[in-house]
């Protein structure tokens, strides 16, 4: 499925959508660029996830977590991890994601360590504020878009 969007509005609009209908155990890999918008697209996640709006960058942090009352969503950077042993020193391995949701930015670089059933968004600058989004999720959330 691919989606253009014109606006960081409009990217966390379509971003919202499909937090409507995730759901634990949901593994979201972000592929694209710096300042490509995936911190924006997740914002949007939070938002339809029923998480409120207060989505940062992990740049720093390497995961920020958006507790609600029934699922956590996991904001993973995974810039600077460029092994197993990177991966496993994050403490990626300990979060109870079966009960949750993931969010992973840079997941290129730890894809060989991601469930086979990990949803791959691209997002690609387009123009100064567009985004082509392409979603790679076997169908499964066509019907946010309905």
């Amino acid at each position: 499925m691919k989606i253009i969007t014109h606006s960081p509005a409009e990217t966390i609009k379509a971003a919202e959508k499909l937090g409507r209908f995730l759901k634990a155990g949901d593994m979201i890999a972000y592929k694209g660029g710096l300042g490509a918008g995936k911190t924006t697209f997740t914002r949007g996640l939070a938002i339809g996830m029923g998480l409120g709006d207060s989505v940062t960058s992990p740049t720093f942090a390497l995961v920020n977590e958006y507790r609600g009352d029934k699922l956590t969503l996991y904001h993973f950077d995974m810039y600077r991890i460029s092994s197993e042993e990177d991966l496993e020193s994050t403490g990626f391995y300990d979060y109870p994601f079966e009960d949750n949701v993931a969010a992973v930015e840079w997941s290129e670089n730890i894809a060989e360590f991601l469930p086979k059933d990990t949803v791959y968004i691209t997002i690609n600058s387009v123009g100064e504020n567009d985004r082509e989004i392409i979603i790679e999720d076997g169908g499964r959330f066509a019907a946010a878009w309905d």
